[in-house]
């Protein structure tokens, strides 16, 4: 640590995220030569290449991939650490926060989200990444910004609710064994299913925990990671899905699957965000969940509308 910069850190960071040396140069505002000599001194520091090229691109090494998550978070602590003043001016700022999030969440929250950040801070850059396999744990918050995920299975931190949502069934329009209606469970114990697996957590999804509590047990025809995917996979068959309602109706049109209400009682989804108690005195971290609390709030009114 005594013979190496703590920018360089920050440089790092740049060249991991971006893989790219001209791209990097310019998000620190550093021209390419001085970015360049950089990259050098890391790679004799960390005795690797960390970037090589590919044609005309560049690949991080694979001892590259391991640092940057670990990374992410040290910087951000380094920053909130070394701030005079903890002030942060959303105008003015250039921070890069990054979110860990499903696919489903990602399809809700993502428009209203930079819609909102570019009118508030047109400089912050907000980057969205999957939920890791270790989510629900410590270190999985510190090495994000926010994690997003529902309440229930077991995730660290403190938290803030975001939105509430329930599960429809999806079916193709034309599935023959409906003939247009709506499935009925016993439809959900005979038909085959498109399922969702998503990686945070062995305890399934909610669709799971439902259609176990109903004793459905479902024959899963079709298996694909994340509930996105599942939409595209019914069209042409005979097969079901169990998905939150604000996915399928946002994608419904463009999958081209149809919309039917459950055959079981109501069941509400509370997606929250979730984060490190280190992150509360960061100006910024306060901003960017305040700014998601203002979203969750405009699909509440929506729904209300």
């Amino acid at each position: 640590m005594a013979n190496l910069d703590l920018n360089l850190l920050a440089a790092l960071q740049a060249l991991l995220e971006e893989s790219n040396v001209t791209r990097a140069a310019a998000r620190m505002g550093m021209g390419q030569p001085a970015m360049s000599a950089a990259l050098g001194r890391l790679r004799r520091h960390y005795q690797d290449e960390l970037l090589v090229r590919v044609g005309r691109e560049y690949r991080l090494t694979p001892f590259a991939r391991t640092l940057l998550p670990g990374l992410r978070g040290t910087v951000g602590m380094l920053e909130q650490a070394l701030s005079q003043s903890g002030e942060f001016v959303p105008e003015r700022s250039g921070r890069v926060f990054h979110i860990a999030l499903s696919d489903y969440a990602l399809t809700v929250l993502q428009r209203p989200l930079l819609c909102r950040v570019r009118e508030l801070a047109p400089r912050v850059r907000v980057e969205f990444g999957p939920m890791p396999p270790h989510a629900a744990s410590d270190q999985a918050l510190l090495d994000t910004d926010l994690l997003v995920g529902p309440r229930g299975f077991g995730f660290p931190g403190a938290s803030a609710e975001l939105f509430r949502d329930r599960l429809v069934c999806v079916t193709d329009p034309a599935n023959p064994e409906l003939a247009g209606r709506a499935p009925t469970l016993g439809d959900l114990a005979e038909l085959p299913h498109a399922v969702a697996v998503v990686g945070h957590s062995d305890q399934g999804t909610p669709a799971d925990r439902l259609l176990d509590q109903l004793g459905i047990r479902r024959r899963a025809q079709v298996t694909v990671s994340g509930w996105l995917p599942v939409l595209f996979t019914l069209p042409g068959t005979r097969m079901v899905a169990v998905v939150p309602e604000r996915l399928a109706r946002r994608v419904a049109a463009t999958a081209g699957v149809a919309v039917h209400e459950p055959p079981f009682p109501a069941t509400e989804l509370i997606e929250a965000m979730w984060w490190h108690p280190e992150r509360e005195g960061d100006g910024g971290h306060a901003w960017l969940t305040g700014v998601l609390r203002d979203v969750g709030e405009g699909l509440a009114e929506q729904d209300s509308g």
